[in-house]
């Protein structure tokens, strides 16, 4: 089974059953958990979550670092702009590709790229010049 197939039968049928994407991204495992208390913060994985949708969505997300231009540079500017590590990179990427598959669903639209990863403001000014 592909990890699109895997994804898909790991959310179901039932569009309701996630009231927004945050539900579907906490549920998958793509959304880190923060925790403060006073002066002190920490940011940490989740521990209870879908194994299966979140070993196929890392799949889904780890080939997409190499196919699509825009995943390919949403992950590079997370690497290299913000500083995170490949897991931690990989995980952001994962994470808005499981918000854009429930929009796509929701809305009933086909995924499209140039919408789901537009470039940069500074690209796109470099672009036009």
């Amino acid at each position: 089974m592909k990890p699109g197939d895997r994804v898909l039968a790991e959310i179901g049928d039932d569009r309701s059953r996630f009231v927004d994407a945050r539900g579907l991204k906490a549920y998958a495992g793509a959304s880190p958990i923060t925790r403060a208390s006073g002066k002190k913060s920490s940011i940490t994985r989740r521990w209870v979550k879908n194994d299966r949708l979140n070993a196929a969505g890392y799949l889904w997300a780890f080939s997409s670092i190499t196919a699509p231009p825009g995943a390919k540079a949403h992950y590079r500017r997370r690497r290299d702009g913000h500083g995170d590590w490949h897991a931690a990179a990989q995980r952001n990427l994962f994470n808005r590709m499981v918000g854009q598959l429930y929009h796509c669903l929701q809305q009933s639209q086909h995924y499209d790229e140039a919408l789901a990863f537009p470039a940069p403001p500074d690209e796109v000014v470099s672009a036009a010049a």
